[in-house]
């Protein structure tokens, strides 16, 4: 850590309680409302809130939540039941990104000689419209039933889904496994709790997830092929950039992954940039990948995440 950028242990923890109650409250409301207007709502409501859930787990998974290690992991750990996946199963894919980012194995808006345009477009489609959040979840279950399998070859046809399989490291499996369980028993003792119907249940998580999903690549689409400048900023309501903890200060995130997410807007030197729209950046996505051949090597393949 740099001392310059000091992370800000303590409002850190105060958000994520806030970020927590509100979540929460919101999952219970969905066993109170009838109208389907009133249920839009708490589903806009939950993917705002847990879009900066996120942003704040996504701080833990850095090591950037507070400086107290058993804290910042078990706060991301908190966190991430909501998401609803593993903490270090989220923290190993997420480190490898920073690893692989716009690599061959990581490089979603293209496709190279030998694969197949309509696997790689179905792939990107599947980021832009909720399928990435759905595959994530998913995992749950495999973790929970046999987290060894998430290290089996079924993942061998597709070059990103390899890399990300190969960098899994096994001695978190157990911790993993935990963490599915935790799951499955707080989102289904708060549904029988407060009544709710799995319809509103999912209704609300799943709106999180599309929203997720759909900002996974937005930073990354169309950049340069390099490990660490391929990011860009993007602008959107100051509002919502103060909501989602500076998150789309992405450039500047990935030249220095470490910095907590209140100093992000004052890296300005070279890792600045000019900051795009957010939605026209989503927007430009739906082109599709493209034929490319500019190959750019992972130099990480087959590292272990510690």
């Amino acid at each position: 850590m740099n001392d310059d950028f000091p992370i800000p242990g303590r409002l850190n923890l105060w958000i994520a309680a806030g970020q927590a109650a509100v979540l929460l409250a919101l999952l219970a409301s969905a066993g109170f409302v009838g109208s389907p207007w009133a249920l839009a709502g708490l589903a806009i409501g939950y993917a705002l809130v847990m879009n900066s859930a996120y942003a704040m787990l996504h701080e833990a998974e850095h090591g950037s939540l507070h400086r107290n290690r058993v804290v910042n992991d078990a706060v991301g750990a908190g966190l991430a039941l909501f998401f609803p996946a593993p903490f270090h199963l989220l923290r190993q894919g997420h480190i490898g990104h920073h690893l692989r980012n716009r690599s061959d194995d990581e490089a979603f808006d293209f496709y190279f000689d030998g694969e197949s345009r309509v696997w790689k477009t179905l792939q990107l489609y599947g980021i832009l419209s909720g399928f990435f959040y759905l595959a994530v979840v998913l995992g749950n279950a495999i973790a929970l039933v046999h987290p060894a399998g998430l290290k089996a070859k079924w993942g061998d046809f597709d070059r990103p889904t390899k890399a990300l399989l190969d960098s899994l490291n096994p001695k978190y499996f157990r911790l993993i496994r935990l963490e599915a369980l935790a799951v499955f028993v707080l989102h289904g003792g708060w549904m029988a709790l407060w009544r709710v119907p799995a319809s509103h249940y999912f209704i609300l998580l799943g709106s999180f997830g599309l929203l997720w999903s759909a900002l996974q690549y937005v930073h990354h689409f169309g950049t340069e092929r390099d490990v660490l400048k391929g990011a860009r900023n993007l602008r959107t309501w100051r509002w919502l950039d103060a909501l989602w903890l500076n998150h789309n200060w992405h450039r500047n995130h990935h030249a220095r992954p470490t910095v907590p997410w209140v100093h992000l807007p004052e890296i300005t030197d070279e890792a600045d940039g000019e900051r795009g729209r957010l939605l026209a950046a989503y927007l430009r996505m739906w082109r599709g990948p493209r034929h490319t051949d500019e190959r750019v090597e992972n130099h990480h393949a087959g590292k272990i995440i510690r």
